[in-house]
């Protein structure tokens, strides 16, 4: 056999193998049939019923009580009535029912939000997210977070698809890192009372200067002249950088400035005592952010 034919061999076993990926990873959509929420607004878009089970099933400390959930049927076809709002309408399919980008930016975030939520109990009980797998997990979390499509607007979607394309490319604002919840005990807590409108920025800011302020997730160790960080600012440090720089302030260290300016008390005079100290990032936890 020539080098010739041995490289094409190779080149038809690479696309058999690629094709063999792709099939057994394609879209598993999730299908919401439900009707829309009582007194659903005709010329708006109205939360309010998901807030409402998020006020009944999320602790205090932003832990989500998916047993219970799951038990209450009614609160289940709840949760389904929402999603069919979501699935029906979008930004992108009915421009109208949303007044401006506060209203576009909260209904994406919601929606993402809500989704998670029931792909977890459609899937519960289970440990983490990352237990929802593709046939082959080539990487963690390709299940959950790629292969299954929600629908938005009659548009099914990937939650990775929405949070990159929908959320952070459209809006370019990293305070959305702090809203999204992915349903593990790292992510930032679940909360009920996100605002729409003219107070969205309000929710945001708040949103970020309680994770930033959570010593889970920003820690000053003076005894070793370290900054323990959560992995969310690894992994998305270009939104937190591009912000500062868009701000006009000086972009060395322009990590730490982001993440300072939400510090408050012992944090911030740490952080302002810190400023050559070594960045590591915690290792991240999938488990899910239930109550028990």
């Amino acid at each position: 056999m020539t080098k010739t034919s041995i490289a094409l061999w190779l080149v038809l076993l690479l696309a058999v193998i690629a094709m063999a990926f792709f099939w057994a990873n394609r879209p598993r959509r999730l299908i919401v049939e439900a009707a829309l929420p009582a007194n659903f607004p005709e010329q708006s878009f109205s939360h309010d019923s998901f807030e409402e089970l998020l006020n009944a099933y999320v602790t205090p400390d932003g832990r989500v009580d998916y047993a219970r959930w799951r038990a209450h049927p009614a609160s289940v076809a709840q949760l389904d009535s929402y999603l069919a709002a979501i699935s029906g309408f979008s930004p992108d399919t009915a421009p109208t029912r949303f007044s401006g980008r506060n209203d576009e930016l909260a209904y994406w975030m919601y929606g993402y939000n809500a989704y998670v939520i029931k792909a977890v109990l459609d899937h519960w009980p289970i440990a983490s997210v990352t237990d929802v797998k593709a046939p082959l997990e080539a990487v963690k979390g390709l299940g959950f977070f790629y292969q299954l499509r929600f629908s938005f607007g009659g548009e099914f979607l990937s939650l990775l698809r929405v949070e990159n394309d929908r959320v952070r490319k459209q809006f370019k604002d990293p305070r959305i890192h702090f809203i999204l919840n992915c349903a593990s005990a790292s992510c930032p807590v679940a909360r009920p009372g996100l605002a729409i409108g003219d107070e969205l920025d309000r929710s945001l800011s708040l949103a970020a200067s309680e994770f930033i302020n959570d010593p889970a997730n920003v820690t000053v160790d003076h005894d070793n002249n370290v900054i323990y960080l959560s992995k969310i600012f690894k992994w998305y440090e270009n939104d937190f950088v591009n912000d500062v720089r868009l701000d006009g302030k000086p972009v060395g260290n322009a990590l730490l400035v982001y993440i300072a300016q939400y510090a408050l008390g012992n944090l911030a005079d740490d952080l302002a005592k810190s400023s050559d100290y070594e960045i590591q990032y915690r290792d991240y936890d999938w488990h899910i952010n239930s109550t028990g």
